[in-house]
């Protein structure tokens, strides 16, 4: 923390017209004067903007504008420059070198981040909520993050936090000083519906936490069946492109294909596999084997039967491999003579559909946005856990404040309650990082690009 550190914000290429470097420290100003042409930049007053050249010794490097903003008042809350340069990598990487060559160290990933949190400018939800937000890949993900940026899912796990600490201190005061007639005595029976309020509320987030995930996510769609039945016309039609190479000739996909979508705002992850049969040709059936196990981890399974032919043995397998996955089944080629068996209309989420046109998708596409109540998704508020430590931390509490429910019933003395009541306090504190552990939080902003 007492040193200054530098990184190239913006992204890596020469695609863009403008690079941003960016430093902060206590040293930001002294290393930008040594660099920078601009002789009024030392004195000028914080959050100003300034012209000139970047120099190495008589040598103009490029011709910039040089962000000044003081301490407190930044991201990170210390000294921080930022250097407005062009966008080619040569020029950008060239005044890198100059800051560091003139006293500044290259910042870890995430580093600006974490030191925004270390030095209580943000909480870890908020921090975690600025990495999805430059990760988001469609606007309800971007929505999601901003919600955790702005704090208003803060707000939401501060207030849980606070009525345990009421609950806490109030028990305390019962305890320490029974003499005091003018505090309310807790009992049982007052302590047990502000129990169910917390216990309610956290039930709702935990609920709602599978819409955060798929939110930042994304649903992971894989398309299967035997060969020839449609899979890669389907994935073709979703994206509306030639991805996958379609034949008459069985086994044409060997490998994954794989392509994204948006649908009602959510992002699809689609994964093409390979026809699924029994073969003796060594390449099919590595082909054949990742897309077994592509069925083991994906969110949704759609499984691509031919509607004018009857069912194969090799479709009845597929139909009990995927009975406990959550899936739907295509019948494909709508425009044919129907000729598959009876007992297929016996399976849930039967969807009839064609891959030739636009149209033969919505009956696809509207059984999607039902499984997964994609509709309900985009209206809600967006206060959701999107990740596994935030959803098992929020879990965690919900189990403390449970067994205080278990515990009044059995009639456990009141003192004894302070145990689950100060473990649900301490659990959602290390959502927002109230408390953490050096080691978390080095991990966490690991996954951060350089320069944020």
């Amino acid at each position: 923390m007492e040193k200054t550190i530098c990184a190239i914000s913006t992204n890596p290429g020469n695609g863009g017209a403008i690079s941003i470097v960016r430093m902060s420290g206590p040293d930001s100003v002294e290393i930008t004067k040594k660099i920078f042409s601009n002789k009024t930049f030392p004195d000028a007053p914080s959050h100003t903007i300034h012209y000139g050249y970047i120099m190495d010794k008589n040598e103009k490097i490029d011709e910039v504008l040089v962000m000044k903003m003081l301490s407190p008042k930044t991201y990170t809350t210390e000294d921080i420059i930022e250097i407005n340069c062009h966008g080619g990598m040569s020029t950008t990487n060239k005044v890198l070198e100059l800051l560091i060559l003139n006293g500044a160290e290259l910042a870890e990933p995430g580093e600006f981040t974490k030191r925004a949190f270390l030095n209580g400018r943000i909480n870890l939800l908020e921090a975690e909520a600025v990495g999805d937000l430059i990760e988001a890949k469609n606007d309800t993900a971007r929505a999601l993050a901003m919600h955790g940026v702005t704090g208003s899912l803060t707000q939401l796990i501060q207030s849980l936090r606070d009525k345990i600490v009421t609950l806490l201190a109030n028990i305390e005061v019962n305890i320490d000083y029974p003499e005091y007639e003018d505090e309310k005595v807790i009992t049982h029976e007052n302590i047990l519906p502000e129990l169910k309020e917390i216990s309610f509320a956290l039930q709702q987030i935990v609920k709602e936490s599978e819409n955060g995930k798929i939110i930042k996510e994304g649903i992971n769609v894989a398309f299967i069946g035997r060969p020839n039945v449609g899979k890669s016309s389907l994935l073709n039609a979703f994206l509306e492109e030639e991805k996958a190479i379609v034949t008459n000739v069985s086994g044409t996909t060997r490998d994954i294909v794989e392509g994204e979508v948006i649908l009602n705002g959510i992002l699809l992850n689609l994964i093409d596999t390979a026809g699924i049969r029994e073969t003796n040709d060594l390449v099919e059936k590595i082909g054949v084997d990742k897309s077994k196990k592509v069925i083991e981890t994906a969110d949704l399974v759609i499984l691509v039967l031919n509607r004018n032919e009857r069912l194969t043995t090799e479709d009845r397998e597929l139909l009990s491999k995927i009975a406990l996955k959550k899936n739907i089944i295509f019948l494909n080629k709508n425009d044919l003579e129907p000729k598959i068996d009876e007992e297929i209309y016996h399976y849930p989420n039967i969807v009839i559909g064609t891959t030739t046109t636009t149209e033969g998708l919505i009956p696809l596409k509207n059984k999607i946005i039902e499984l997964f109540h994609l509709n309900e998704i985009e209206s809600k508020d967006m206060n959701y856990l999107s990740n596994v430590r935030q959803i098992t931390l929020a879990k965690k509490a919900l189990e403390n404040i449970n067994n205080v429910e278990q515990q009044i019933k059995e009639n456990i003395p009141i003192d004894i309650l302070e145990i689950e009541l100060k473990e649900a306090w301490n659990n959602l504190g290390l959502i927002i990082g109230a408390t953490y552990e050096d080691e978390l939080i080095d991990n966490l902003f690991q996954k951060f690009c350089l320069g944020k």
